[in-house]
């Protein structure tokens, strides 16, 4: 197999195609425009460079966010092996120090034998050969605009958001304690930096909060927030509790200052692997820069905090899928193309990195002559496939994986599980690797 595989954009998706691609014996070309060309949001030049959380969520058992590792894992996937050599605590999560998880990615692909990385902006997409679009939710105006004429659809865009990050020795931890909830942690420690609130805390807060002032975004005001990546201030003006209910709610913690639950609770995550940061969990948010810092440092234990990054707001682009890809990733008028990751409107690194592993898969078997095939609809791959390529393109949203894109269990299962969710959890998630496996030995 000697044609190249053109791949535009070195994100997660890219990287990970272009692995698949050098790792079957192909030659691939990833086009990365950064350094040359910034984003509004990345800060180094690395490759899978992690803009947003750090967290690559759930790695508890039987869960749909360890299905779609697990799945990757057995597919010899380069950046879930990235992600476990960078690993950080993070409770049941699966979170990484993104630096080093970066810098590992760049040096493999760097070093990987059929794979050439340009440090150049793709502005078009070649008009002959095998093309893998990965430019993610920041696809530059120029590639967004060949994009739209390509797929003969207007351009989708939602707003995207990013958390603030805190020098870790700035947090007063004579207030802020350590813990995860109700002690869930894959190896019994606490993860989490916990800043505790009572309720006149809270309501003081709250106000400074809905009074703050924002940034003007540069996109228009009638593109729609992305739901699961809602901006603080955003869900604070739903009602005054509803940052209670969601990334302040206090349930399974216990202040040790107090012996009770406390009002809210800000959550901190360790960012990297020395512990020298952390980010505001759930805190993605575009304040203007002097009001984040004021209104954040009314959360006990912040009073003194030093921010080494705020909160942003960003512009995230992707394609109405359901209306131009097969289940392969293939577009319906020009099957020679691909598209993998956020462009594709899928929501997540992991699924990020999955649909990357099989468009590096499926064009790498296009280059050799053989037939491109989805993965079994039983599976997570396959049905985060079967989502982009399938659902309704009049109300299309970005997706993670959960259990509601798989397909049921038969009937009698349904029944037999019905009054145990973990134990029905389990058996979608048997079939799945069964299903992979099988797969795999007839096509991969």
């Amino acid at each position: 197999m000697t044609q190249e595989i053109h791949i535009l954009g070195g994100g997660l998706a890219g990287s990970e195609a272009a692995w698949q691609i050098a790792r079957a014996g192909g030659r691939a070309v990833i086009w990365e425009m950064r350094p040359a060309r910034p984003t509004a949001a990345h800060k180094t030049d690395r490759l899978a460079e992690l803009v947003c959380s750090n967290s690559l969520k759930s790695e508890s058992q039987w869960t749909a966010p360890w299905l779609l590792k697990e799945e990757l894992r057995r597919c010899d996937s380069l950046l879930l092996k990235a992600a476990a050599d960078a690993r950080v605590p993070g409770g049941h999560a699966l979170t990484v120090d993104r630096d080093a998880f970066a810098e590992a990615v760049t040096a493999a692909i760097g070093s990987a034998p059929g794979i050439e990385l340009r440090r150049e902006e793709a502005t078009s997409i070649p008009a002959d050969g095998i093309v893998i679009v990965a430019t993610g939710p920041l696809t530059s105006d120029a590639l967004a605009a060949e994009i739209g004429r390509l797929t003969g659809t207007d351009r989708l865009f939602f707003y995207d958001s990013i958390s603030p990050i805190v020098d870790a020795d700035s947090v007063d931890m004579s207030i802020a304690f350590r813990a995860s909830r109700y002690g869930k942690s894959l190896d019994g420690t606490d993860d989490y930096v916990n800043c505790p609130m009572h309720e006149a805390e809270y309501n003081a807060f709250l106000d400074a909060l809905l009074e703050a002032q924002k940034h003007t975004p540069h996109i228009p005001d009638d593109v729609p927030y992305f739901e699961a990546c809602l901006p603080v201030e955003e869900i604070a003006r739903r009602g005054r509790d509803t940052l209670r209910f969601g990334p302040m709610k206090p349930m399974g913690l216990t202040d040790p200052r107090t012996g009770r639950r406390p009002y809210a609770v800000v959550q901190l995550r360790q960012e990297n692997a020395r512990q020298s940061s952390y980010n505001l969990v759930g805190f993605q948010n575009y304040l203007k820069y002097p009001d984040q810092a004021r209104v954040f440092r009314m959360i006990p234990g912040l009073q003194n905090a030093e921010f080494l990054r705020y909160g942003q707001i960003h512009r995230n682009t992707y394609i109405n899928a359901p209306a131009v890809l097969q289940p392969t990733l293939e577009l319906r008028n020009d099957p020679r193309i691909f598209f993998a990751g956020q462009i594709a409107g899928i929501e997540g690194y992991v699924e990020s990195i999955a649909t990357g592993l099989l468009a590096g898969r499926a064009a790498a078997a296009m280059s050799r002559g053989e037939p491109v095939q989805a993965p079994p609809r039983e599976t997570a791959l396959g049905s985060l496939c079967a989502y982009v390529s399938g659902a309704d393109p009049s109300h299309y949203q970005p997706a993670n994986i959960t259990f509601d894109l798989l397909p049921k269990l038969p009937e009698e299962l349904q029944q037999k599980f019905r009054r145990d969710k973990k134990a029905r959890h389990a058996a979608v998630c048997k079939r799945a690797l069964e299903a992979l496996e099988e797969w795999m030995g007839a096509h991969v």
